[in-house]
Order: C-alpha cells, then sequence, then structure tokens
C-alpha cells in the first residue's frame, strides 16, 4: 500500500505542490489527472524517491521511502518516464535487461531468472520477437511498450506511469491500460485521457495548480462542474453501456 501524506515541493520561489495526500491500496490503479502543470509528473518523482518534497511524507506499506536504502527503492518501485532517449546502441534486450539492474549483482551478472522475467514482459507487451532490435529503429510506440517492458522486468510492488499511453495508437492504448489493471502490481498513472481514467482506474486523483482538487471513484469526481473548473470545458457525462463507468463526451470551443 502506498500512503501520500501532505507532501510539498518548491523550485526556488516557486511552489509546485501543496498539501498533496493520498492512499493507494495494494493492488490497485490509481488515476493521476490535471491539466498541464498541475504537478502531475513532480509527485510522481517525489514518490519515485527522485525528488525530496520539502514537507510531508511518502510511504509504502508502513515503511517510509525516505529512510529506505536506494537499491531498495529501486527494487520495489518502476518509473516509466514520459520521455526516454538514449545515444546508445541498444537492442530491445538490452533495454528490458536494464529492469533487472536493481537484483543483479554486477552488470554483468545476468542468469536464468533475469532472462525469464525479459521474455515474460515482452510477451505482456505484444513484443514478442523484438530481443534483436535496435532502439533507433523502433517507433514512438513500440518505444513506450519496451520502456513498460523494463519496468514490468524489474518486477516492483510499485508502479509508476508518466502519460503511458503517449504515442500508442488506440488499440495499444486500451491494451496497455488492460495489462496495468490486471497485473495486480500497485500502480499510479499520470493520465490526459479522462475516458481512459474512467475506464480502468479504480480512484482518481485530480489535481490544480499543486493541490488536490478532488479525491475518489470516477463516478464522483468526474462532474460536469469538475470538468469546467478544472480542465476549462464543457462537457456531458453519461454512463458506458458495456462498463457502467463514466463517459465524456466534450462540447466544441464556443470561441
Amino acid at each position: 500500500m502506498l500512503d501520500v501524506v501532505e507532501i510539498a515541493y518548491s523550485v526556488r520561489a516557486a511552489r509546485i505542490l501543496r498539501d498533496v495526500s493520498m492512499s493507494v491500496p495494494a493492488g490497485t490503479l490509481v488515476g493521476l489527472l490535471g491539466p498541464n502543470g498541475s504537478g502531475k509528473t513532480t509527485v510522481l518523482r517525489v514518490v519515485a524517491g527522485l525528488a525530496a518534497p520539502g514537507r510531508g511524507s511518502v510511504s509504502l506499506d508502513g515503511e517510509s521511502l525516505a529512510t529506505m536504502p536506494r537499491r531498495t527503492v529501486a527494487r520495489r518501485v518502476a518509473l516509466l518516464a514520459q520521455y526516454a532517449e538514449t545515444d546508445l546502441d541498444l537492442t530491445v534486450r538490452d533495454v528490458v535487461l536494464l529492469g533487472r539492474t536493481p537484483h543483479r549483482r554486477s552488470r554483468w551478472s545476468d542468469n536464468t531468472a533475469d532472462h525469464t522475467a525479459v521474455a515474460e514482459a515482452l510477451a505482456r507487451v505484444d513484443l514478442v520477437g523484438f530481443n534483436d532490435r535496435r532502439w533507433h529503429t523502433l517507433s514512438g510506440g513500440e518505444r513506450q511498450r519496451v520502456q513498460l517492458a523494463r519496468a514490468l522486468a524489474q518486477q516492483p510492488e510499485l508502479l509508476l506511469l508518466d502519460e503511458p499511453t503517449n504515442h500508442l495508437d488506440i488499440s495499444h492504448q486500451l491494451q496497455l491500460m488492460h495489462l496495468v489493471r490486471r497485473s495486480g502490481i500497485t500502480a499510479v498513472a499520470a493520465l490526459h485521457d479522462l475516458n481512459l481514467a474512467a475506464m480502468f482506474c479504480d480512484t482518481l486523483v485530480v489535481l490544480r495548480a499543486g493541490q488536490v482538487a478532488a479525491n475518489g471513484p470516477a463516478a464522483e469526481v468526474l462532474t460536469a462542474t469538475l470538468l469546467r473548473d478544472v480542465f476549462d470545458v464543457a462537457a456531458d457525462i453519461t454512463v458506458h453501456p458495456a462498463t457502467g463507468r463514466p463517459a465524456i463526451t466534450y462540447h466544441p470551443p464556443t470561441s
């Protein structure tokens, strides 16, 4: 279980986050929503231990991440960042094998368990047969799926995803979210697509200017009033006949 309690984060005089709290029960998927600049990526970086909060705490199963050794955090928490680039001439297998780094004694000590984890992760993201493909030959969507495979190969307890559906076509967006939802891994995903969030997430946390504007089930959070006040859009909210969850239809801009 992940607990984030009143975290604050500032850069120089600019306050990025203010008193952000959320609880993520084990095995659930939480959608982190909000317009650009609302603080979603910063929350993920703080939770991953890549940015130290000025105030507040982050704990996993009751243990503070701030007091954990970095290697332990790396084993337990995986972050799928929004952008991943490299100048190295890596194969897909090389990239996914990086997810095993926290579990290996040295860079060159990969074993049968590592190879099995890599193969299983590639199969889960529908990239069987891609082992020897070079990173620079991949499309944006293929790179995103390789990065998810790297995170899955890490076998984390907590999976953090920053805009994981970027560059993916509709089919692979649905497949990726379904995979994360069914993985059983406790997960927090920063998303822009509110309909995807409503379809797959157990709980939604909406940020506005670095603060929590709403927190709860999609049916309670996604209201016409919230969409107007937080996202500055007009929309109709209905119940999807297949999922029973909210479905959003946006109005065109009036000017």
